[in-house]
Formats: C-alpha cells, sequence, structure tokens
C-alpha cells in the first residue's frame, strides 16, 4: 500500500515529520558530502531530503510515481518535480549521478523494473542510496507515520535486493531512534535518542539507509603479451599461453605411434604422355 502524496506532505510539514527529514537528511549528506557539478535524482518522496542540494549540485530532479500523485516542490521557486511511472524512468542511459529512494521500495509494486531502470540511468561511477522502513523498529508500528505503510526491510534485505539488481552495497546506516510520537518534550531531544541508538541499539532505529554502487562485469580479453605473438606466430603455430581452439583429437592408446602425416597429393605432370 502507497500513502497518498498529500499525507505525505502533510506528515512532512509536521514536527515529527520535520525532526524525522532532519535525521535522515544528515545519514545521507554523510554519505554524500560532495555532489558538485553532479545530477541528483530522487525517487518516491524524497524532496524533504533533497533540499541540501539544490545549491551545490548541477541539477536536482524529483520523479514521484503516478500511483503516488505529485506535489510542487520547492515552493515559490522554479518546479522540479514530475509525474511519471518507476518502470519506465524518462531518463538517458548512464546520465544520473545520485540516485535517492524514499518512500519507493517499500510500496512499489514493480520493484524489479524499478531497479532495472535505476541501474540503467546510473553513472558508471554513480551511487544509489535506498531509505526504507526498518522491520525491527518502532516507526514501522505506528501508523501515524508513512514508514508504517508497505514492506518495511532489515539492512540485509535491502543489501540482497541491490546485488540481486547488479548493485554492490558500499555502506548501510540507521537513523530515526526517538519514539515516533508527538511529545514535544521527546522530540527535542531527539538528537540524544540519536546519538545513544546508533552506538547502543543499532539494529532498531526507525529506517535503515542502504548505499549502492553500479555493478559492471568487465568481458575477459587476452593478455597484451598473447595478442603480439599470436600476431608475430605464423600461421598454425603453437603459441605458448594460448588456447588450442582445434577440436578434439582422437585418443591414441598408450605406446601407439603418432598417426603418419597425410600425404600430399601427386603434382600434375606438366609433360604431356608419349603417344
Amino acid at each position: 500500500m502507497r500513502s497518498d502524496v498529500v499525507d505525505l506532505a502533510e506528515f512532512y510539514r509536521s514536527p515529527l515529520g520535520r525532526v524525522a527529514q532532519r535525521m535522515v537528511r544528515r545519514r545521507i549528506r554523510a554519505m554524500w558530502p560532495d555532489v558538485s557539478g553532479m545530477t541528483v535524482l530522487g525517487l518516491g518522496y524524497a524532496t524533504p531530503i533533497l533540499r541540501p542540494f539544490l545549491e551545490e549540485a548541477a541539477r536536482v530532479i524529483a520523479l514521484m510515481p503516478a500511483r503516488q500523485g505529485v506535489v510542487r516542490w520547492p515552493q515559490q521557486e522554479p518546479n522540479l518535480v514530475a509525474l511519471g511511472d518507476e518502470a519506465e524512468l524518462p531518463f538517458a542511459d548512464l546520465s544520473v549521478d545520485r540516485v535517492l529512494l524514499v518512500h519507493s521500495v517499500e510500496s512499489t509494486e514493480q520493484l524489479r523494473p524499478l531497479m532495472r531502470e535505476v541501474w540503467r540511468i546510473l553513472a558508471a561511477n554513480g551511487r544509489a542510496a535506498i531509505v526504507a522502513p526498518n522491520r525491527r523498529g518502532l516507526w514501522a508500528r505506528i501508523e501515524r507515520t508513512p514508514f508504517a505503510y508497505g514492506t518495511p526491510y532489515s539492512a540485509s534485505q535491502l543489501r540482497d535486493l541491490l546485488r540481486s539488481a547488479m548493485f554492490m552495497p558500499t555502506a548501510s546506516e540507521p537513523a530515526l531512534f526517538v519514539p515516533p510520537t508527538r511529545s514535544r518534550m521527546l522530540l527535542s531531544s531527539a538528537e540524544a535518542w540519536e546519538r545513544i541508538g546508533s552506538r547502543w541499539l543499532p539494529l532498531f532505529g526507525g529506517v535503515v539507509i542502504v548505499e549502492a554502487t553500479k555493478q559492471i562485469y568487465a568481458a575477459a580479453t587476452p593478455h597484451a603479451a598473447t595478442l603480439r605473438r599470436r600476431a608475430r606466430a605464423p600461421r598454425n603455430a603453437v603459441i605458448p599461453g594460448a588456447r588450442d581452439r582445434s577440436p578434439l583429437k582422437a585418443i591414441r592408446p598408450p605406446g601407439a605411434a603418432p598417426p603418419a602425416p597425410a600425404s600430399s597429393p601427386p603434382e600434375a605432370s606438366s609433360r604431356e604422355p608419349a603417344r
């Protein structure tokens, strides 16, 4: 089940939502300290986390799925949000340097196509980060937050998901240790909750954040020295280090003499036979 965009926007305007975006934003910023000159894309509902990148990145874009809906962002500035299909992202191959998925993988109905599209558009040295509700955390159990909707994940499950989509996980961080409460006193101590939780209870954060790089398999090619020997060697010569690609030879019994070389056909006589 996917949260509606109106409910998401209302949550992030609340005191609890502002605390959540501040704690998650801090973790993402630590993972990506410098995005100068890069293209940053947010999928799902990532706009509360993208704000710090506006002044630094060359381009910041947010794409929201049609089943969720879309709202304008940022307010009072040129719009940077589009509505699109998660299984057919409207971006060219290798065109995005950073992809951030928030309120996305836990509620999408097209998880595999989405991850394939993220792999396609991500640059060769790009990075992707998933923010998903932690299945062990309290936030996935309290329905007053949008993290209680959809499928929660553990860090190991997110890493398995990324590996199956041809990504290499590089970092994993928990966040949101403060209880999802409306108490202003507890929310004011969110910094202390984060420090204590990160140190002593890392498995019980409200969300888990996993970063990964794109995995590209290189084609195996012969060694350069082997290629040079092949170029210099006469035809049919045996080259050390080169694979014999001829058909399988007949197996001789032990002690048997090698077969005689095939005799060449007799040369035609240039003289005419005597009459």
